[in-house]
């Protein structure tokens, strides 16, 4: 949050100073109240544009995640939200965490990461069926067999088209073909 606070100030300075230059180029033209204008222009535009560049920029800076979900929200403080939508979450698959048996191929185990805008990054560990479309989190009481299987499990039932699901299952497939972090 700071680091966006002082990027916005820099934003408006910066364009604080290429007016000066401009104005200073071109005979003194502009009135006094473009710099002030300049400035809170240059804030506002920095922030708008941090607010929805995030999600992108956490996904590019992290190779090793796959994104599977992306929450939009619009807001009443933010009308321009009922255009544009905000995305304020996001799930994604850690592709250096996931991990296929051999003799289970059908369950994927893996790391869900749910990162919100300003809130703290959550870890999940969980396992999919990728053949019943279901997923149990591992916790108390859930313990992985020797043969890949769960054991203690209390499986909770998925759409076949849950984008989570969809994206454990794809990322399992590179791992199993060889072409994931994990081979």
């Amino acid at each position: 949050m700071i680091i966006d606070f002082i990027g916005a100030i820099a934003t408006g300075f910066c364009l604080f100073g290429v007016l000066l230059l401009v104005n200073r180029l071109i005979g003194g033209r502009f009135g006094r109240w473009v710099y002030p204008a300049a400035v809170a222009l240059g804030m506002i535009g920095y922030t708008v544009w941090a607010e929805y560049s995030w999600p992108v920029r956490t996904v590019e800076g992290s190779p090793q995640m796959q994104l599977a979900s992306a929450n939009e929200q619009s807001v009443v403080y933010r009308p321009w939200t009922y255009i544009w939508p905000q995305v304020t979450r996001l799930v994604l698959v850690d592709r250096s965490h996931t991990l296929v048996h051999p003799q289970a191929a059908d369950l994927v185990l893996t790391q869900l990461v749910f990162i919100g805008r300003w809130e703290p990054i959550h870890v999940a560990g969980v396992v999919f069926d990728c053949a019943t479309a279901a997923r149990v989190d591992l916790g108390d009481g859930v313990t992985l067999q020797e043969d890949g299987t769960v054991a203690g499990a209390d499986w909770r039932a998925l759409a076949a088209d849950d984008p989570v699901l969809r994206t454990a299952c794809e990322v399992a497939e590179e791992v199993r073909d060889g072409r994931g972090e994990r081979a």
